[in-house]
């Protein structure tokens, strides 16, 4: 048996997967709608909604088993997120990467299975649309045509709930996706032993911007501030825009040190901007930086409380 590889993007993948908060969540009909076509168009006893989690893959729809999840290292949909085309197993006992697993050599006896990679706005492959038999069998192309069509509606669907994630200006998450996943994040790292810090970032002058050269200038000023912060972040922090003009950023198996850094390189290419643009405004902020400490800040909203005080305090400063 053949353990899948992790993807290159596996670290953005599974914040984009945890942001739409919707792992272990119940059934939903327009989810199970699609897997109820699919099992009727293509004659098949089980077809899956697969979300593929760090260690496990789940399914928010399931027709077919009496499972809601499977270990991630004996997974189909472990393999079939690796690429962007339709991954096709016709026949398991034939497959020397699946041939002893053990969803082939005991229930549900997998002998058929065809998964769709779903594809997150951001590009990320967060799960499949899968279909499975017990005996072997092969697709033609209109099959592959319409198993790709129904995961099309899924991936709008994964869209649909991404919106109450996403500020919908700048396109980074608000602050309900990102407290939903930087809380999971938090966790990962005390389990690993990995250090975080957070800045919190409120832009200077924004009230003036907004009353000199109307809103439509402040708007601008929020939606390329965030682009810079997205160019000068690596793919494992976690970015977003808090509300109004406040944002923050969470950086993962990093010091207080190099987040310092960040925000420098942040200010510099914010002036670099400026410069090149010429709007006759200037775009600054004031931040405030704190290391995670488990026995300080038992949530990310303590540690987002200690941070905006200290950005609260530099701002004063700096104002004065």
């Amino acid at each position: 048996m053949k353990i899948p590889d992790t993807p290159k993007d596996e670290v953005a993948r599974l914040n984009t997967l945890r942001s739409l908060n919707i792992l272990d969540t119940s059934a939903e009909e327009r989810f199970d709608r699609l897997m109820r076509i699919a099992k009727r168009m293509f004659d098949v006893p089980i077809a899956l909604v697969s979300l593929v989690d760090e260690n496990r893959q789940w399914f928010k729809s399931c027709i077919g088993l009496s499972v809601r999840e499977t270990a991630r290292d004996i997974s189909f949909c472990g393999h079939a997120i690796l690429g962007n085309e339709i991954f096709v197993i016709p026949d398991t006992t034939k497959d020397e990467r699946f041939v002893d697993n053990p969803l082939v050599t005991d229930e549900p006896n997998i002998r058929f299975y065809a998964g769709c990679p779903l594809r997150f706005l951001d590009g990320s492959m967060l799960g499949t649309l899968c279909i499975i038999d017990q005996k072997p069998r092969t697709l033609n192309k209109d099959d592959l045509d319409a198993l790709k069509d129904l995961a099309s509606t899924a991936e709008r669907e994964l869209a649909a709930i991404q919106m109450a994630t996403i500020d919908e200006l700048t396109n980074i998450p608000n602050r309900r996706g990102f407290m939903i996943v930087a809380q999971h994040s938090l966790k990962l790292c005390i389990r690993q032993r990995l250090p975080a810090t957070l800045a919190y970032m409120d832009l200077d002058n924004f009230k003036s911007i907004n009353d000199t050269h109307g809103h439509m200038a402040g708007d601008k000023v929020l939606s390329t501030f965030a682009t810079q912060m997205s160019q000068v972040c690596r793919e494992s922090d976690l970015l977003a825009r808090l509300g109004g003009d406040e944002f923050v950023i969470l950086f993962i198996n990093t010091s207080k040190d190099e987040a310092e850094k960040h925000m420098v390189r942040l200010q510099q290419s914010l002036l670099e901007y400026a410069q090149k643009e010429k709007h006759g405004y200037e775009m600054s902020f004031s931040y405030g930086i704190t290391d995670h400490d488990p026995k300080k800040h038992s949530s990310i909203e303590e540690l987002l409380d200690a941070s905006d005080a200290l950005m609260y305090e530099n701002k004063k400063v700096t104002s004065n």
